[in-house]
């Protein structure tokens, strides 16, 4: 199987995002799909030919991880996106815990927003973690590591 990268065109003229910076990330986002896509085949071949001890197949494993979330990090993000954005549903689940746990969407938007106003480069991402009935919004410096484990990015 092969990941097909999503065409995110449609954002092309977002308020508050120019077009050249929407367009880079497009680039980005195509280039973690081919290398994700490179990197399965790469590994399967050196699987194939008994070679899953050598540096080389260490070094690709490493690098799957940054490729991979990579991809899907901007699926989440571009995905998440409107152009002309909308009002949060009221009576969704989501805003009742953003309201519980934080007091009011003002208060969790204002919270969001500072983390990702860190120094740095790097993704904000709020996550919910089913077990604790809990959500978190993480500043993670790269994209492969830095996650919540066994939480689900929102």
């Amino acid at each position: 199987m092969k990941y097909e990268a999503t065409n995110f065109e449609k954002l092309l003229g977002t308020e508050g995002f120019s077009n050249q910076m929407l367009t880079n990330h497009f680039t980005l986002y195509n280039g973690y799909v081919t290398n994700t896509n490179k990197l399965i085949e790469e590994l399967a071949e050196l699987e194939k030919q008994g070679k899953v001890g050598t540096p080389q197949y260490a070094e690709m494993k490493r690098r799957f991880g940054w490729e991979f979330d990579g991809m899907k990090l901007h699926e989440l993000y571009f995905g998440n996106m409107a152009k002309g954005g909308s009002a949060p549903d009221k009576g969704s689940k989501l805003y009742a815990k953003i309201v519980e746990l934080f007091g009011s969407l003002e208060n969790w938007q204002k919270v969001f927003k500072s983390s990702g106003a860190m120094r740095g480069i790097g993704w904000v991402i709020l996550y919910y973690d089913p077990k604790g009935n809990q959500l978190f919004n993480t500043w993670i410096n790269e994209h492969d590591t830095g996650h919540l484990a066994s939480t689900a990015p929102i």
